[in-house]
């Protein structure tokens, strides 16, 4: 049976809009990877948007919003499933080492407590604490007993929950998602949802990423008869929640590790410091667990709701610190959304499409050379020439031009706009793991070029087996549609482990070529010169070859050329000479001997100048091509006079 609505995340965001929307008669499954490596596991449990100061007026709204709905909603919480999650409104305390500079700011009341009233307010704090804030309408729940009411709440019901469930990619068409490909096969549902917190970007080009945060929680000895800590603390680097279960979580550190696991001597040290200098007597009580989570994050800190770029995909994530306190409202805005299409005005505010600005207008160059879009000859409009060629297809898809260039190793944005403009190339390469991570030099490439003009070849660069490649094509096909490209399912396929001389896997890459040309990708993979290999790759369905004339990067020009004449002989897809080119005379050889296109990037980018050196590789990519279609005369073993000999006057 077909889902009304299929969410992607089994974490506390994905269960409480599953909750909200199957209370409202729509049919709902989940699919959840690991319930417990969901970031709610690692939360504390605090309903803090006082406390943390919030200073975005939008966000501020939405998580006063939420922290409003919480009694209600762990309520009806509690009688569906019998399980308390542990909602308390017990305020937060906010101490300070050093007095305030001004009045707290904020919508909602905050109170200054002087050094003696904090202190009467909240015995055993440190001599240090000089005073704090009161924050009254702040809460606390416990995260994991709510993750867990959340869970049975939607068992009983009736909602489909599907454990174990890794999803690989999101396959669409014509706008719309037709399905997820997953570990247990397709899935297919009317509508989806993407609440996969910190891992929503290995399925989207979305800025999020993980941040990891160490937690440990300490046990109240049996001997202290009752809660000594009747107040969370929000302290400096360092927040103290007591639980009634006699119980104490100290949280959180913040580090941008990617998915490194684990706790770590540091990490734990320095919330035991921090704990301690704040409330001493935690000194003398037992430690009882430490855990760590992934928070999502986004570049702004907030999260990314509402409308996606296919009509049937509603995007949940990006909750950074906020999940639990987020969860009620996320689930009542997304269902608002997907049952009524009503789209709250706050929903705006946090739409993707804020960090996807407009194709950069900066001027495309600077240096000595001043060429303008009418100074890249193609091929077919060269004037008066008497060898008009076909252009290129690729895939079904039409180029003009037969260079091929890339983003990668410019000194600046500015200088990789400037040399594509010159360069007169219609298809570009862009390593999918570069612009997601934000390498340097990737910031905003995204961003940078016009994508309605030049056509996106996503890469796979930096992955070293056939799995990783597979992933990242996917993701770098979802990044093409969100750019615009919606039609674009090509890609470069490049499996390297080899980290010295940077050579393909022909086992791999026959590998990954093989899935991913059953998943609708024309597949444009980078091989060795190896014939054979180029045969086999082409009968699997690639839509080119793309053999190297010589090491990446290395700009030794043409190092394999017998092998490349023998692939051009027998190839019937396109044949695309990349890595090792180095100069514009190489790069005109490589034409000259059959090749359909070039794919340069280094000896262009590497150049003293740049847009200059582009300039000259497309000249020299048409003059290899009007050389190869001439003809070449042949070569001879002696010499023969230019003029002849016969009816000259002695």
């Amino acid at each position: 049976m077909t889902s009304d609505v299929l969410i992607i995340g089994g974490g506390v965001i994905g269960l409480a809009i599953a909750v909200e929307l199957k209370l409202r008669g729509t049919n709902v499954t989940v699919l959840c990877r690991d319930f417990q490596a969901a970031a709610t596991h690692a939360a504390a449990g605090m309903l803090a948007p006082d406390a943390e100061i919030i200073q975005d007026e939008m966000m501020g709204k939405l998580c006063r919003r939420s922290r409003a709905l919480y009694p209600e909603w762990t309520s009806k919480l509690e009688d569906l499933t019998g399980i308390n999650p542990g909602y308390w409104a017990c305020g937060i305390l906010a101490p300070v080492y050093q007095p305030p500079k001004s009045a707290a700011t904020g919508d909602s009341p905050a109170y200054w407590l002087d050094k003696t009233a904090i202190h009467q307010y909240q015995p055993g704090l440190s001599n240090d604490v000089v005073g704090g804030w009161w924050y009254p309408e702040d809460a606390q729940v416990d995260n994991r007993a709510l993750a867990q009411a959340l869970r049975t709440a939607a068992q009983s019901l009736g909602i489909e929950i599907k454990d174990n469930i890794t999803v690989a990619g999101l396959i669409q068409q014509q706008g719309q998602v037709i399905g997820v490909q997953t570990n247990q096969g397709v899935m297919r549902a009317g509508h989806y949802v993407l609440a996969a917190g910190a891992w929503s970007n290995e399925l989207l080009p979305l800025p999020v990423t993980p941040r990891k945060g160490q937690m440990l929680s300490i046990r109240l000895p049996d001997f202290v008869p009752e809660l000594p800590l009747r107040r969370v603390l929000f302290g400096e680097n360092i927040y103290i929640v007591p639980r009634r279960d006699r119980s104490i979580i100290l949280g959180a550190t913040s580090e941008d590790v990617g998915f490194a696991p684990n706790n770590t001597p540091a990490g734990i040290q320095s919330l035991l410091q921090q704990a301690i200098r704040l409330y001493p007597q935690l000194q003398d009580y037992s430690i009882q667990e430490f855990w760590w989570g992934f928070r999502p994050a986004t570049p702004d800190e907030l999260p990314i709701l509402g409308t996606s770029h296919c009509a049937n995909l509603t995007l949940a994530t990006g909750h950074y610190r906020n999940g639990i306190l987020l969860a009620p409202a996320t689930a009542a805005l997304i269902a608002d959304l997907i049952c009524e299409q009503k789209s709250d005005s706050l929903l705006a505010h946090f739409h993707y499409s804020r960090f996807h600005t407009q194709p950069s207008t900066a001027p495309m160059l600077t240096h000595s050379a001043n060429f303008t879009n009418g100074d890249r000859p193609a091929l077919s409009s060269l004037p008066n020439s008497p060898l008009p060629d076909s252009p290129l297809v690729i895939a079904g898809k039409t180029f003009q031009s037969r260079l091929m260039t890339g983003t990668g190793k410019y000194r600046s944005i500015a200088e990789m706009q400037q040399s594509i403009v010159a360069s007169g190339c219609e298809i570009v390469t862009v390593a999918v793991r570069r612009v997601q991570t934000k390498t340097p030099g990737h910031e905003g490439l995204a961003e940078a070029l016009d994508w309605s003009k030049i056509w996106m070849l996503p890469n796979t660069a930096g992955c070293q087996t056939a799995e990783e490649a597979i992933r990242v094509a996917r993701l770098g096909r979802e990044m093409a549609k969100l750019l615009g490209q919606e039609d674009n399912n090509f890609v470069k396929l490049e499996v390297i482990p080899d980290a010295k001389y940077l050579l393909p896997d022909p086992i791999g890459t026959l590998q990954a070529a093989e899935q991913l040309v059953k998943e609708g990708f024309a597949v444009l993979p980078y091989i060795n010169a190896d014939p054979m290999l180029a045969k086999r790759l082409e009968e699997v369905g690639c839509a080119t070859v793309m053999p190297l004339a010589s090491p990446i990067g290395s700009g030794q020009g043409l190092k394999t050329t017998a092998n490349i004449q023998i692939i051009i002989e027998n190839a019937k897809v396109p044949v695309v000479v990349d890595a090792g080119i180095g100069s514009p005379s190489e790069a005109s050889q490589a034409m000259e001997l059959g090749a359909d296109a070039l794919l340069i990037n280094s000896a262009i980018a590497l150049a003293q100048n740049p847009p200059a050196m582009a300039y000259a590789m497309n000249l020299a990519t048409v003059a290899g091509r009007l050389a190869y279609l001439a003809g070449r005369m042949p070569i001879k073993s002696y010499a023969s006079a230019s003029s002849p000999v016969t009816g000259t006057i002695n």
